[in-house]
């Protein structure tokens, strides 16, 4: 659940802070959210949350599969039809 935080920063570490999200192509809230979710692994997260962070960075890692040629239900078909001996 996301929620609103207001805080008062000086107005120099503020422009620095949007620049280092601009160049990294995240919002300043998203550089926040980064900072706190990758930098300081000592904050408790339940089970669920850690499964889900797993599984997504094996989404991340894993390669794209490359479409076949052929649909299932032509593969099936073929399957099907092929003689055995």
């Amino acid at each position: 659940m996301k929620t609103k935080l207001t805080l008062t920063i000086e107005k120099d570490i503020v422009e620095k802070a949007k620049r280092k999200a601009s160049s990294q192509g995240i919002s300043l809230s998203r550089l926040f959210e980064k900072v706190f979710d990758e930098k300081n692994p000592g904050l408790k997260k339940s089970p669920e949350q850690l499964a889900a962070a797993r599984f997504l960075e094996r989404l991340k890692n894993d390669k794209r599969i490359e479409p076949m040629d052929k649909t299932d239900k032509e593969l099936i078909r073929a399957h099907r039809e092929t003689k055995y001996i």
